[in-house]
């Protein structure tokens, strides 16, 4: 399952387990074929495994400026609360497993 999240409930919604944060605007068309591909991610892998929410870059501008993002998608992994990676642009269902399996 996948959540939404915002500037107020970032913090609360990302400081437990592995989370990835997709960083990403209604406008933008790659971060339109990256929603699928996560929909999907989220379907296969349980959530106590790695927690995906969604942040809208231009209803919640604070978190992605106090992260300095500046290209979407932007897709963020926090594990217990601190950032351990960060990957920009579309990525594959299988590029995503992989990536989950280092930072488990």
């Amino acid at each position: 399952m996948e959540y939404t999240v915002t500037d107020a409930t970032f913090e609360e919604e990302t400081k437990e387990g592995l989370v990835l944060i997709d960083f990403w605007a209604t406008w933008c068309g790659p971060c339109r074929m990256q929603a699928p591909i996560l929909e999907q991610l989220s379907e296969e892998l349980d959530e106590s495994e790695l927690k995906i929410v969604k942040m809208d870059v231009d209803e919640n501008p604070g978190t992605a400026q106090s992260f300095g993002i500046m290209s979407i998608p932007t897709l963020m992994f926090k594990k217990d609360g601190e950032v351990v990676k960060q990957i920009v642009g579309v990525h594959t269902k299988a590029q995503l497993k992989n990536l989950v399996a280092e930072l488990a």
